[in-house]
């Protein structure tokens, strides 16, 4: 298959890591993949291991530059399948489509629940219309397909592809890796860490567990937060962890190419999210043999198995939040539900099975694209 990955820019976030690990394995599988990202944002793009990646340089929200740029992209690639990654790439890839004329399929793969304010809503409304010519609208989660379903955003065809990750490269560290690199981060081997990774956004609701961490310790749990990660939100949780006099406890590594051995460092995780769809980080944390404890958002009940390999709070229940935590922190918990978490993995959310599904999905729409050419060149003659 020849196949255009799209994506609004290449800013940290699960969408963009999804598309390069996508783009990145249907390559080695031996299909012909190029990607264009509208916005000159380039933080993942050393990630990409396929020869054809262009920016189009779009320097404001509608920019018929860009649109052009991608138009010429699709004339000359002539792709068999176009993948769009989010809305707004959606809106440049079948513009851009139509503007070349190009009969490729178009899939859009949404990873999203989020609308932050009025203005987003009515481009919701807008973009509407073009998940409902989209021959292919995948959802990574059952919720987040029902959620927008009801909202009337699908395309002529709905999938389910749950997120995966590589079991391999996202493999759990032993114990003495682990300890060195407590070690190495200044935590002690009875400290009881609970990771956090992710942009520091407002919807993360990082302060949360600040919060949690505080009243742990207040119960002789020695807790101290882990946040792997940067954004707007890293001032008011250092300014709420100097307010409640554990900014000791509270560690921002900031920005990390590679999240692996800040989490491994952790005995578990926390996702304490308003919205997610189908959380990537907690995918990895599980991967590690790492419990999650996640916000009851998105697919948190499809991902996690509360009792067995993590445990799912009400969104802002912080109290719950801490029973959890707790029970984690008692001898022995954390690890025996971390071996549950990898098993769950290896099950059902390896990067391998979703490859696979997204391989099946492509070359039925080529095939259906190739049959449809056909029935439209027998009735012209």
């Amino acid at each position: 298959m020849r196949l255009l990955f799209v994506t609004g820019s290449l800013v940290h976030g699960g969408a963009e890591r999804h598309t390069i690990t996508l783009a990145n394995r249907l390559a080695e599988r031996g299909h012909d993949c190029r990607a264009a990202y509208v916005k000159p944002v380039h933080d993942q793009l050393s990630r990409y291991r396929i020869a054809e990646v262009e920016c189009l340089q779009a320097r404001r929200y509608f920019d018929v530059s860009a649109l052009r740029g991608l138009k010429n992209i699709l004339q000359k690639a002539k792709p068999t399948a176009v993948i769009a990654a989010n809305p707004y790439a959606l809106m440049y890839a079948r513009l851009a489509g139509r503007w070349a004329r190009s009969r490729a399929p178009l899939a859009v793969v949404f990873h999203s629940t989020r609308v932050r304010n009025t203005r987003e809503q009515l481009q919701m409304l807008a973009y509407r219309p073009l998940f409902w010519s989209a021959e292919c609208a995948v959802f990574v989660c059952e919720a987040q397909r029902r959620h927008w379903r009801r909202r009337q955003v699908f395309g002529r065809t709905d999938r389910v592809i749950y997120n995966g990750v590589d079991t391999e490269h996202w493999r759990p560290w032993s114990a003495a890796e682990s300890d060195r690199l407590r070690g190495a981060l200044g935590f002690e081997p009875q400290d009881f860490v609970v990771g956090l990774s992710a942009v520091l956004r407002p919807e993360k609701n990082p302060v949360q567990l600040v919060e949690a961490v505080s009243m742990l310790r207040r119960r002789g749990v020695r807790a101290r937060a882990l946040f792997v990660g940067d954004g707007e939100m890293r001032g008011a949780l250092e300014e709420r962890a100097r307010a409640l006099g554990i900014s000791g406890d509270v560690t921002v590594s900031g920005f990390q190419q590679d999240v692996r051995p800040f989490l491994a460092a952790c005995n578990a995780v926390a996702l304490t999210s308003t919205t997610e769809a189908l959380s990537l980080a907690a995918i990895e944390a599980m991967a590690l043999a790492r419990p999650v404890v996640h916000s009851a958002v998105g697919g948190a009940a499809e991902l996690i198995e509360p009792g067995r390999n993590g445990f799912v709070f009400p969104v802002g229940d912080t109290a719950t939040l801490v029973g959890q935590l707790a029970h984690l922190a008692r001898p022995g918990a954390w690890e025996r539900m971390g071996r549950h978490a990898r098993e769950a993995v290896e099950t059902r959310f390896s990067e391998r099975t979703m490859v696979d599904r997204y391989e099946q999905l492509l070359s039925g729409l080529e095939m259906g694209n190739a049959h449809d050419n056909v029935r439209t060149t027998a009735r012209a003659y």
